[in-house]
C-alpha cells in the first residue's frame, strides 16, 4: 500500500486515476446511449406504448360493447368466465354475477372473455401496424415489409431479390 508523503502526491495521483476511470465510464455510456439507433428504438418503444393504449381503448370501448349486445353473450365480453372450482360461498343455482366476485370468493375461474378481449386487441394492433407499413411503403417507395421466398437449396426464407 502506498504511503502518504508530506506533499500528498499519492493522494493527488489516486484522485486523477479515479477521475480518468469515471470519465472513461461516462464516455463509454454516452457513446452507447446516444447512438442514433438506440434513440430511434427508444422513441419507437414510447410511440408503440401510446399506440397500444389507443388500440386497446378502441377495442374495449368501441368494438366489444356492440358484440356484447348479441343475445347469447348477455354481458360484457371481458366479464365472461367459467367456474372450474367454486369458492366456499358459492350459492348453488345462483352462481357468481361477476368475475371479480368469483375471484374474491377464491373460486378457480377460466376468464375466457378476457382472453378474447386480449386476442382482439392483438389482432387490431397487428392489422393497424400492417396497414401503417403498407401505407409507408406506398408513400415512400421503400417497403418495410420484405417479401421472401424459400431457397431451393437450404429451404430457408430469403429475400425474393436474391432468388432471381
Amino acid at each position: 500500500m502506498p504511503q502518504l508523503d508530506d506533499s500528498g502526491e499519492a493522494l493527488r495521483q489516486a484522485g486523477r486515476d479515479a477521475h480518468q476511470r469515471a470519465r472513461r465510464a461516462w464516455d463509454g455510456f454516452s457513446d452507447f446511449a446516444l447512438r442514433d439507433n438506440v434513440l430511434e428504438v427508444a422513441v419507437g418503444l414510447i410511440l408503440a406504448a401510446a399506440f397500444t393504449s389507443v388500440v386497446t381503448s378502441f377495442v374495449t370501448d368501441i368494438v366489444l360493447p356492440p358484440i356484447s349486445l348479441l343475445p347469447f353473450i348477455n354481458k360484457n365480453l371481458n366479464e365472461k368466465f367459467a367456474v372450474l372450482r367454486a369458492g366456499p360461498h358459492y350459492a348453488k343455482g345462483y352462481g357468481y354475477n361477476t368475475l371479480k366476485q368469483a375471484m374474491d370468493d377464491g373460486a378457480v375461474v377460466m376468464a375466457y372473455g378476457s382472453f378474447f378481449d386480449k386476442a382482439i386487441n392483438f389482432l387490431g394492433i397487428g392489422m393497424t401496424l400492417y396497414a401503417t407499413a403498407q401505407i409507408y411503403g406506398w408513400a415512400s417507395n421503400d417497403s418495410i415489409i420484405k417479401q421472401t421466398v424459400k431457397c431451393k437449396y437450404c429451404r430457408k426464407r430469403i429475400s425474393e431479390k436474391v432468388s432471381v
